[in-house]
């Protein structure tokens, strides 16, 4: 079904012209009463002029009572010498400023060029359009759609039902495939504005739009107003995104999220930039990841994120994920906080940096380097290094310490069984009796500690020689009760994920000072000659540095035997 567009006008009445369509020429001109009474009949290289405007054609019937004609066979319309319309019939009327082209239409103006059956251009304001569907070359770009609107002056082209920009255009293969309803484009920039909903097809990327800018040329689009880009189970969404065909690469900015399906992830943030060649990923501002690809999902905040992936598209693909400054962590079974993070999935460790804290229930682990070993759905292990302290709350003042260089704790299916400390090992421990009565406290000093767990309880401690005391719980002496660099840190604890956004540091004076460890003393060949003078020098006897140490491997010495 044919759609007639509106014509560009503010008034019901179009303003007439004046002017009269001008015969210029015509090899014969002749009457015929019987087959039209106001029509002059002219017949070979027909030629009009009307305000500025040459036609062409084999034959036409001039009406010069209305200012108009009819023209036939080979029509060829030539404004300004920068538009030209070709047809094979032609409706002028000079009075309207208005010529309808039916049949083989052609009309051309810069690097565009519009083919349809019917095409109508108004000159009075300067806009062509067709209206029973059409195509563009323009740019190496085929734009097709049941209805066209194209303005010379401005070079700015409307596209309404059906519409579909492919670039380039046949017979090259198609690498881009814009579809959508209805669409604007620039005949100068090659610019597509997008304006309704839009699907843009390249490779094997995806893009959903409902507005924003599609540079043909430079193969860079501007997508606005929640748009969705997607690509081999990977998802991005944001305020805007600035995609790029030829390098693959995504800028998203405002209330972003990027979803990889795959590795069941998500990251949010206020600013994502993704490649899709090498599965780069990075986020900032409000940066988010979320893990669900365990039993409970991850959370963990910081100022920036990233995600590499290496051997991508191999078997032995594998990802690395950093997050520095002002880490917080979240999951139901444990929190964390730290300066920085790796996570590695090739052997899934993950590890924290620079004044780390882990919990877990109402256990509170610390050191220079926290190292998490995860299988499958649950945690294996956890590796505390250097000035290593587990506390454990049982109430407001009593605390279940151990502190000592290095500490390993083990999991079952989720569920400590194992836990040791080595190393200058101190430790606080309160048992409880048959009635879960705390009677005492257990002060030890050992070089290795090993705490069986059951139930999440401690079952069984097995340690080599050590030192200790018992005290009960009322003669407890006050500088007893924590040890020397115990600390509580639940005030920064992240509460729920809606708390990860909160960075709270450590109060002054509590933060971990890293030890610090000296390399061992490397020996100069210089030093060593050096020392050897010396040592010659208050014992004559003493070889040289230079002397055969083997008189038996001296020539000389074995001629004289």
């Amino acid at each position: 079904m044919a759609v007639t567009p509106a014509r560009k006008t503010t008034d019901d009445k179009r303003p007439p012209s004046d002017d009269k369509v001008h015969l210029l020429h015509a090899d014969r001109l002749y009457f015929d009463e019987q087959r039209h009474r106001t029509a002059q009949f002219l017949v070979g290289n027909v030629q009009f002029s009307h305000e500025g405007v040459l036609l062409d054609c084999d034959s036409a019937l001039y009406y010069e009572s209305t200012n108009s004609f009819d023209a036939f066979g080979n029509v060829h319309m030539n404004q300004g010498d920068t538009l030209l319309l070709d047809s094979y019939i032609l409706y002028y009327n000079g009075i309207d400023r208005l010529a309808r082209a039916r049949y083989d239409v052609v009309l051309r103006h810069g690097t565009m060029t519009i083919y349809t059956d019917s095409l109508d251009y108004d000159r009075l304001y300067d806009l062509g359009y067709f209206f029973e569907g059409g195509r563009v070359l323009d740019h190496d770009n085929l734009l097709t759609s049941d209805w066209g609107e194209y303005s010379p002056p401005t070079h700015e082209a409307v596209f309404n039902y059906n519409v579909r920009l492919v670039n380039p255009a046949p017979p090259a293969k198609p690498e881009t495939t814009l579809i959508s309803d209805t669409l604007h484009y620039n005949t100068e920039t090659a610019v597509a504005h997008i304006v309704g909903p839009s699907n843009i097809e390249n490779g094997e990327n995806h893009i959903y739009s409902e507005l924003g800018y599609y540079d043909t040329q430079a193969k860079h689009s501007h997508l606005l107003d929640r748009s969705i880009l997607t690509n081999n189970g990977k998802r991005l969404v944001g305020d805007s995104i600035v995609w790029n065909d030829d390098t693959a690469t995504a800028e998203a900015f405002g209330n972003v999220v990027y979803t990889d399906i795959v590795n069941k992830n998500i990251f949010t943030g206020e600013y994502c930039y993704y490649e899709d060649s090498t599965g780069y990923v990075m986020a900032t501002d409000s940066a988010l990841a979320i893990d669900y690809s365990q039993q409970d999902t991850l959370y963990a905040h910081a100022d920036t994120i990233k995600a590499f992936t290496y051997n991508i598209d191999t078997d032995s693909v594998y990802r690395i994920v950093h997050a520095y400054y002002h880490m917080r962590a979240f999951r139901r079974d444990l929190q964390a906080v730290c300066d920085s993070l790796v996570y590695d999935t090739r052997d899934s460790i993950l590890i924290m940096y620079r004044d780390p804290i882990l919990w877990q229930e109402g256990q509170q682990q610390l050191g220079e380097e926290i190292r998490l070993f995860f299988g499958g759905d649950y945690i294996d292990s956890i590796q505390v290094l250097r000035q290593a302290l587990s506390v454990e709350k049982i109430d407001d003042i009593h605390y279940n310490q151990v502190a000592g260089h290095e500490m390993h704790t083990y999991f079952k299916e989720g569920e400590m069984y194992l836990s040791t400390s080595e190393g200058n090992v101190f430790v606080n421990y309160y048992p409880f009796d048959d009635d879960s009565i705390m009677v005492e406290m257990n002060y030890t000093e050992t070089s290795l500690l090993k705490m069986y767990v059951k139930d999440r309880k401690a079952d069984h401690i097995w340690m080599p020689a050590a030192t200790g005391i018992m005290y009960p719980i009322p003669l407890i002496p006050a500088d007893k009760l924590y040890l020397q660099n115990f600390a509580w840190f639940d005030y920064i604890r992240p509460r729920d994920r809606y708390d990860l956004f909160e960075w709270r540091p450590k109060k002054a004076g509590t933060e971990l000072k890293e030890s610090v460890r000296h390399a061992a003393p490397r020996q100069r060949l210089s030093d060593i000659r050096k020392q050897r003078r010396l040592q010659q020098s208050d014992n004559p006897d003493t070889p040289s540095p230079t002397d055969n140490p083997n008189p038996t491997d001296n020539p000389q010495q074995t001629s004289d035997q």
